[in-house]
This record gives C-alpha cells, sequence and structure tokens, in this order.
C-alpha cells in the first residue's frame, strides 16, 4: 500500500542545527513518501559557518536562503518571521521541522504554530532554568506550541511533564550522537593534527560564542583568563566564532597565548576533538560532543541544559571545583540510531 505523501519543511540557521539536519534528512530521504524543503535563515552565513556544514556532511542544499545577517534577537527573530511566512503559505507543508533552541527555532515555530502548520521540534524538552539565556526563552516556547516533540533524554521528558506538555512527546536519544559517530570515521581519514603543530593528548581545545560570554568586556576577559589559568600549561586551540573575535576586538581583550583558529568545519573540529586532552566551552553541543569522545569538559557557564553530563562526572561548571561524580556512561543518548527513531515514530 503506497503511502500518502508527506511534505515537511526544514527551518535551519546555525551550525549545530545543521548538523543536526545532516542525519534526519539523511533518515528522512529514505522515505519515498516523504519530500523535504529546507530553508536556511541565514543565521549563521559566513562560509567556514555555514557552507561547509553542507558540502562535509552532505546536506541537501536548501532550497531557500534568506538572508537574514547579523542583528539583535528581536528584529533578527521577526526578519525571519517575515520571510518564512510566504514561504510557508506558498508551500503549504503538512509539517514545519525545527532543531534546538536558536533565533531560528524560534522563529519556525511560531510561523507554523500561527498558521495552524503542524511543529516537530527536536531536541525539545531541554531545560538550564536560566532565563537570563535566549536560548533557554526560545526552547521553552517552541515546546509550548510544536506537536511532536522529540527528546533525547528522560530528564529533558520530565522538564515537558513538568510544564504540562505529555502529548506528542517522545524520548528517542541524541540526533548529535548519530553526526558524531559519522564524523569520526571521516576524521580518521586525515592528517590534521601534525600540519597544525599539534600531537594527541598535549592540548585542550576551547570554544566561545554564547552573547553572556561576548557581551562586556568583563564577561569575555573572564572566560579567557579561565581558559588562560585552567589549560595547565597546555596549547589551548580555540576556532574563534565571529562574534568572538568581533567583541574581542571592540572590547580590547588580548587572545595573546591561545592558538586562534579561523572557525573549522565540522570533520575537522571532531578531529581536533578526538585529539584533545579536554575540552573549554560555553557551547550546548560541544558538551555532549566532548562525552561522546569521552573527553573531560568545563563549560564555561554557570548553568547547562546538559545535566546528566554532570551527573555522569564528564563535565563540571567552571563555578564548581571539581567534577560531581565518578565517570559513567550515559545510556539516554541512544546507540546512534535516533534519527531513524524519530522518523519512524513520526511518519509510521
Amino acid at each position: 500500500m503506497t503511502k500518502s505523501p508527506v511534505k515537511i519543511l526544514t527551518i535551519v540557521g546555525a551550525r549545530p542545527q545543521f548538523v543536526k539536519a545532516a542525519v534526519v534528512s539523511r533518515a528522512l530521504s529514505k522515505r519515498t513518501e516523504v519530500s523535504e524543503i529546507i530553508v536556511h535563515t541565514g543565521q549563521h552565513f559566513d562560509s567556514n559557518m555555514s557552507a561547509i556544514f553542507f558540502d562535509e556532511m552532505n546536506i541537501p542544499r536548501p532550497h531557500y536562503a534568506l538572508a537574514l545577517k547579523g542583528a539583535q534577537h528581536g528584529s533578527m527573530t521577526g526578519g525571519m518571521m517575515i520571510d518564512l511566512e510566504p514561504i510557508m503559505l506558498d508551500e503549504k507543508p503538512d509539517w514545519v521541522l525545527v532543531y534546538g533552541d536558536t533565533n531560528t527555532t524560534l522563529a519556525g515555530a511560531l510561523c507554523a504554530s500561527k498558521l495552524g502548520i503542524g511543529l516537530v521540534h527536536i531536541e525539545a524538552g531541554l531545560r538550564s532554568f536560566d532565563r537570563a539565556m535566549p536560548e533557554e526563552i526560545n526552547r521553552v516556547l517552541t515546546d509550548h506550541v510544536s506537536n511532536l516533540l522529540f527528546a533525547p533524554t528522560e530528564s529533558a521528558i520530565d522538564n515537558l511533564k513538568a510544564e504540562g506538555i505529555v502529548k506528542g512527546v517522545h524520548q528517542v536519544g541524541d540526533v548529535m550522537y548519530d553526526a558524531t559517530l559519522m564524523l569520526m570515521e571521516e576524521a580518521k581519514k586525515g592528517n590534521w593534527l601534525e600540519p597544525m603543530g599539534l600531537s594527541p593528548n598535549h592540548y585542550d581545545l576551547a570554544t566561545l560564542h554564547r552573547a553572556s560570554t561576548t557581551e562586556t568586556k568583563e564577561s569575555l576577559s573572564k572566560a579567557v583568563s579561565a581558559l588562560k589559568e585552567q589549560s595547565e600549561g597546555r596549547t589551548l586551540v580555540i576556532p574563534l566564532h565571529p562574534r568572538t573575535k568581533a567583541a574581542a576586538l571592540n572590547w580590547g581583550v588580548s587572545l595573546d597565548g591561545l592558538m586562534v583558529l579561523d572557525p573549522v568545519g565540522p570533520i575537522q573540529m571532531h578531529a581536533l576533538l578526538a585529539g584533545c586532552h579536554q575540552v573549554f566551552t560555553d557551547s550546548g553541543g560541544l558538551q555532549k560532543e566532548a562525552y561522546f569522545h569521552q573527553k573531560s569538559c568545563i563549560t564555561l557557564r554557570d548553568t547547562t541544559e546538559w545535566v546528566e553530563t554532570i551527573e555522569s562526572g564528564w563535565n563540571r561548571l567552571w563555578t564548581v571545583a571539581d567534577f560531581a561524580q565518578p565517570r559513567r556512561s550515559i545510556s539516554d543518548y541512544g546507540d546512534g540510531h535516533a534519527s531513524e527513531a524519530i522518523v519512524a515514530k513520526w511518519l509510521d
């Protein structure tokens, strides 16, 4: 029996969403009844922040590419909604799919819900319980207007239940683990470290990009000082986000003593992860990727939405002196087939 055609409008715009979309779109492409239309909002637009992900991870080229480059939260989100609404009206999708917790996520979610289109949120239920984080607002609002919510962990399910969200909720594991397994294999095929003068386990890896890190001279200086103090004399490699680069120049914060790289593609990033001693980050996704590579992580924030990485002894907040627990595996993240589980629960 032939299944009815299903049109899905996928909305992405930032690096973490490209990574997740790569594996989910691959799983969707195996379904003959599915037509996927990809919209790139332009939230991350530099070649090494965007195009390289589509190239290295074989993501289908966007059918629509918006031109919404760096702006304040309100104008960026509003501008995306203005551009997304006519696309949804024209394409008439059965579902809109959004990922994570960015302004792109919220803009797509609000447009879909106001137009009465079914909304799917992948990576639902995460909470840092810090409403000062724009990402927290984005993820909470998106969850409350979604029709299908695919959560990576049981704690995410509990968070949704505490907010009265129980319908359409599924715990499926973490699609970033799917992507990491794929990228690990690709990273093994190249010689990435030697040309940079690096050797395994003799350097640390860091990323800094959150608005809370870069919004003042004091916050950025504090983060950079923490990196220099806690790397214990090892080379500290930092692929530098454009926002952080601009902030450092604007505030006169010296990055001397750090090995600063331009943003790197997903394969090179996983090669750096595989070879590093430990990870420092204010990112959400890199906390998990450090765990997937069995690397300890120090999160340069006062809260985290990935509480299980703390509880399992692989991660600690920079405000905490030591890792909370002995290291153990995190079973909630699944076996690398979260994408297939999502498609099956969604479409079967």
